[in-house]
């Protein structure tokens, strides 16, 4: 297989990875005003993703030196463009980050209050522009020879794309809501499950609206399949839940947002960064690509230390694999994010 070709699945398995891990980690966070009562459900909702949340975060800079070293035209081109969606992503993944650590350093209900706003903020805009940002690069964007974006950013506020960013809000919204009934017991588990249920019916159609879109605006015969199972999966999730079958329901959320993420590289591909003013100054996995020396070193790195990356991360799930309730959580120690 061709180098190039390699590193375009590689980067959107890496992202695939990222957004369907930060994906729950973005949910729980925005769920916080729906399922926390009181300080004590908070905690327990914050707890549930404590010990993972930055390691979480860490598929996204993976992703994003892989895109710098596999195809830098591209790095440069969407950094660029996309500078300022790009700059409040990573300002709103500080502020969260930021909160988890702090909310509990003062035991003022004000404080804490504070920083669960923050919390909810730094999880829905990176949540929200995430979508916006793949959408407008599935859509094309007005690009001049030397494949600068000559776009603004409302440009990039756009129907279509302000589409593909309340649907990555709402399946991040639900696939963290099924985390937390999956993560829990007693009381928070089941509000978890019943509001599952309301925003996974918002889900699926919003979802459903998006993968047509994209299919017939600008996908192909794999985008087709690849939403129809998309969009299966995202059903199917939505029945594991409601038969209160948890485990099935994430996985099948996972599914969901695997295939979504599939459906929009293989609207792109051969295209990273189309041009939607003059198709000659489309960004392509040749001409935005590193050297064929660069790849094969990244190939034989990405073989060796991609299997112990999944292998950690998937001993660090398994080891924290227990649920979570408000008696186990301390009264008075907050054990989250540390």
């Amino acid at each position: 297989m061709d180098l190039t070709i390699l590193w375009f699945w590689i980067i959107a398995a890496l992202f695939i990875g990222y957004f369907v891990l930060d994906g729950f980690d973005f949910g729980v966070g925005m769920s916080l005003p729906f399922l926390g009562k009181d300080d004590l459900d908070r905690r327990v909702i914050i707890n549930t993703i404590g010990p993972v949340w930055d390691l979480n975060e860490t598929w996204l800079i993976v992703a994003g030196a892989a895109l710098f070293a596999a195809f830098p035209e591209w790095y440069a081109t969407l950094f660029s463009g996309f500078y300022l969606p790009l700059l409040l992503i990573l300002l709103a993944l500080i502020l969260r980050g930021v909160s988890f650590e702090y909310r509990h350093q003062r035991p003022e209900p004000e404080w804490k209050k504070r920083f669960d706003l923050m919390i909810v903020i730094g999880s829905a805009v990176p949540a929200l522009l995430w979508g916006v940002a793949f959408s407008n690069i599935v859509r094309g964007v007005q690009l001049d020879a030397d494949f600068n974006y000559i776009g603004s950013f409302f440009d990039l506020l756009n129907p279509y794309a302000l589409l593909g960013g309340i649907t990555t809000l709402l399946l991040f919204f639900t696939h963290g809501v099924v985390f937390i009934s999956l993560k829990t017991e007693g009381d928070i588990r089941q509000r978890a499950q019943k509001l599952a249920v309301k925003s996974g019916v918002i889900t699926i159609v919003v979802a459903a609206s998006f993968l047509v879109w994209t299919t017939f605006a600008y996908g192909s015969l794999a985008t087709a399949a690849l939403a129809a199972g998309a969009a299966v999966a995202l059903i199917a999730s939505f029945l594991a839940n409601l038969r209160g079958f948890e485990g099935w329901a994430f996985t099948l959320m996972a599914a969901t947002i695997a295939l979504a993420v599939l459906a929009l590289f293989a609207s792109l591909f051969p295209d990273v960064m189309p041009a939607s003013n003059d198709a000659a100054n489309s960004l392509n996995i040749e001409n935005a690509s590193s050297s064929p020396y660069t790849l094969q070193v990244m190939s034989w790195t990405a073989l060796f230390a991609m299997p112990v990356i999944f292998l950690y991360q998937g001993w660090t799930y398994w080891v924290l694999r227990k649920r979570l309730s408000r008696t186990t959580v301390s009264a008075d120690v907050e054990s989250a994010v540390h």
